[in-house]
Formats: C-alpha cells, sequence, structure tokens
C-alpha cells in the first residue's frame, strides 16, 4: 500500500489495523461467542502462512481485537472467485457491535482493498447475507455492486469436531478496484 493510500483511510485515535498472526486466534473467537469457527480460523490462517490469504485486524489501545476481515487471495476449489493474480474474495468481516458507527469497518475494508491494489488485484468480491440489510448498505456505500443471488449452503467443522451445515441466501457483491 502506497504511503498516499495509507494516508487516505481515516481510522480513529486510538486504534491500528494490523496483519492478524496465529497467536490472533484465539482473540478472534471473541470470548468464545465464534469458538465454533476455531477450525475455519485455523485454516484461514494456514492459507495466509502460505501466501494465499491475508488476515486484517482492528486492533483497540487496550491491544483488543475489535474487528477482523479476511481475503482470500487464491482459492484451489474457485479460481474464478480468487485467482492469486487479478481477483480476491472477502470474508469473515466483522466489528464488535460496541465498536461499530466509528468508521473501523470503511477504514478496515479501505485498507484492505489498497493492499489488492498495491498487490495488483484488479477485482474484489464478497457474499452478503439477505438477513444483514445495514451489511448491503454498507458495500454498496463503498462502490460494490450486486452480482448475483447466492444459495448461501456452506458446511464447516466446528471446534468440538462437528460438522454444521449453513444456510445464508444473499447476494454476491463485486468491485472493480
Amino acid at each position: 500500500m502506497s504511503n498516499t493510500e495509507a494516508s487516505q483511510i481515516a481510522l480513529p485515535a486510538g486504534y491500528a489495523i494490523r496483519r492478524l498472526q496465529a497467536a490472533d486466534a484465539v482473540a478472534l473467537e471473541w470470548e468464545g461467542e465464534f469458538a465454533h469457527f476455531r477450525r475455519v480460523y485455523a485454516v484461514a490462517f494456514e492459507r495466509a502462512q502460505a501466501g494465499n490469504a491475508t488476515l486484517w485486524g482492528v486492533q483497540a489501545e487496550d491491544e483488543q481485537l475489535v474487528g477482523q476481515l479476511f481475503v482470500l487471495l487464491n482459492s484451489e476449489n474457485d479460481p474464478q472467485t480468487a485467482d492469486g493474480r487479478q481477483r480476491a474474495f472477502i470474508h469473515s468481516f466483522r466489528v464488535r457491535p460496541e465498536h461499530r458507527n466509528l468508521g473501523l469497518g470503511s477504514a478496515l475494508l479501505l485498507h484492505a482493498e489498497a493492499d489488492l491494489r498495491a498487490g495488483g488485484f484488479a477485482w474484489v468480491a464478497l457474499n452478503v447475507a439477505e438477513d444483514n440489510p445495514g451489511g448491503l448498505r454498507f458495500y454498496l456505500r463503498h462502490g460494490y455492486a450486486e452480482l448475483h443471488r447466492v444459495t448461501g449452503y456452506w458446511s464447516f467443522i466446528d471446534h468440538e469436531g462437528q460438522q454444521r451445515h449453513l444456510h445464508e441466501p444473499g447476494w454476491r457483491l463485486g468491485k472493480a478496484l
């Protein structure tokens, strides 16, 4: 990311955006609220270590992680979505409720987009659930366009080793960088 792009990202005082490390995995569980994603996070960190993902976090001055955004750079399963060269996919984007409406989500999203541009990426996509109208408005305000509906069926192995199946219908959004 160039200094010009970094200076355009307005981050409130007392917060910093940084790359996440494997040591941050427990903090991403938000005191157990997202413990069921423990293995999902472990896979994300493995991808980041292999150079196939970038994981970003927002840290408050008390060192608490208050936001996260994962960028899949290269997907073996879906190269149309993330091809490692020009197309990337954002997922696992959230800000703790008590830290919302401060501009942290916008700063985090702009930071990730600037990093993608600096890496030569030209396109980014993401999914937003239909039960998240605020999220949809947020992405539309940031230049994303609705591409198509997604069924939102996906599954993962939770922290107890159980297969979980989710149904989160919504939209695939995309943006030229």
